[in-house]
């Protein structure tokens, strides 16, 4: 638990998000603070399901993620990507 804003929120966590389809607060490891990263578009479902579909995500998202310098969990590709994997709960 943190704060974030005046309010007590779960770090880690994602949840239904209000300007994209989730979001999910975590801390900076370089600042201390607490931000709020939003990720997935609203229009669109997750079909993590579907085999092709998840290896085509994942071979558009792994070299994004990879261009990611610094923390990965501040990003919301890595966000985006951890959704797509099975057994994840929103």
């Amino acid at each position: 638990m943190a704060k974030y804003k005046g309010r007590t929120v779960k770090l880690n966590k994602p949840s239904r998000g209000d300007v994209k389809k989730f979001k999910v607060f975590v801390r900076d490891n370089k600042s201390g603070r607490v931000k709020k990263i939003n990720f997935g578009s609203k229009t669109m479902s997750i079909k993590k399901n579907i085999p092709a579909r998840q290896r085509s995500f994942f071979a558009r998202f792994r070299p994004i993620l990879a261009n990611v310098k610094g923390q990965k969990s501040l990003s919301p590709v890595y966000w985006a990507m951890r959704s797509w994997r099975k057994g994840f709960k929103i």
